[in-house]
This record gives structure tokens, sequence and C-alpha cells, in this order.
């Protein structure tokens, strides 16, 4: 009971910090560039796009580890984050106003700790982490090195199709995707996991 309320909490919490990100204007974190990338061609909500970058994950792990079957969990994490935000966009229209600079930090630190939330959890793990902790595995490289590289690539595509890429973008990049290992870490320390 406990991990499902860490992973409730943490969802919220991915997904405040995802929007503080957008509202900020200063650029968002890849995952949203791309999405927000896509909406630039197609009228489609973030929540769906993520759903089927999901599907799109959830078959990479699967590959990657000879065909096993996902944990469906992993996709219903993208799922619900992406409608998240796109209810928060909608319901937090006034938090717009607020200075540029406080969303930008607000949003760094909600999404790492909603990352390492969902993470340690354990009960929906985001099908992105999922792939990066199964190269970790077969690879023996770190975590934070296959998240950061998606991260990148992600950037790259939404930037191509005119995504929101500003100085919020590089700071997701420079503290999110690495000290995501770090926060766990703590975290896990904090919740006795």
């Amino acid at each position: 009971m406990k991990n499902i309320l860490i992973y409730i909490i943490s969802c919220i919490i991915f997904s405040l910090g995802a929007t503080s990100f957008i509202f900020s204007n200063l650029g968002t974190d890849p995952l949203d560039v791309f999405c927000l990338g896509i909406q630039n061609h197609y009228d489609l909500k973030i929540g769906t796009i993520q759903s089927s970058f999901a599907i799109f994950c959830l078959i990479i792990y699967s590959f990657l580890n000879k065909w096993k079957i996902p944990p469906l969990s992993t996709g219903v994490t993208f799922f619900i984050c992406g409608y998240m935000i796109d209810f928060f966009r909608f319901s937090l229209e006034s938090v717009k106003d607020f200075n540029s600079y406080f969303l930008l930090l607000s949003g760094c630190l909600l999404c790492l700790q909603g990352s390492a939330g969902i993470i340690l959890s354990g009960v929906g793990i985001r099908a992105m982490d999922l792939v990066a902790l199964s190269l970790e595995e077969i690879y023996k490289k770190p975590f934070w090195l296959y998240k950061g590289v998606a991260e990148v690539i992600l950037l790259l595509i939404g930037w191509l199709l005119g995504g929101p890429v500003g100085i919020g973008t590089m700071l997701f990049l420079l503290t999110v995707g690495w000290l995501i290992q770090p926060a766990i870490i703590l975290n896990k320390k904090i919740f006795k996991i």
C-alpha cells in the first residue's frame, strides 16, 4: 500500500513539474519537447502522445529482454502523467502568470522528485526508465547514461518538430536526467524502502 501511495503522489508531483516547465516558456523537459513538437503537426493530447511513446518503449524493453512481456503498469504511468499534464495545463492556467524562473526551478525539483518516487515505488516505472534499467542490466553502464541519451534523442526529435527548447530544457537535462540516480538513493533513505 505504501508503494502505491508513493507512486500516485509521485505521478502527481512529476505532472505538476512538467506543467511548470511548460508554463515557464523557457523550455521544457525533453519528453514534452517531443510531445509539444508533435502537437505542432497533429491535433493530439500530450496524454495520447506519451501513451504511444510508452508502447514504443515497451516494445524496445521486450526486445532487450528476449521478448519478455513488460509490466503493463509501465504504460499506465505515461498515460496517467500525460493526461494529468493536460489536466493541469487546463486547470492551472493562472499559474502561467508566475515568474518564469520560479516555474522553471519548481518544475525541475518537482520532476526530479516525481521521477525518483515513481522509480522507487516499483509500481509503474516510466517506460523510458524501464528501457534504461534494462540497458544498465545488460551492458553494465550506469542508469543515468542511458536515461540521458534517451532524453537527448527525444529533445532532438522534438526540437526538429518545433517543440519548445530553452534554458529550461538544458536545466532539466543537467538535473533530472543526470541526478535521478542520486535522488533515488536519497529517497530510499527518506522513505525507508
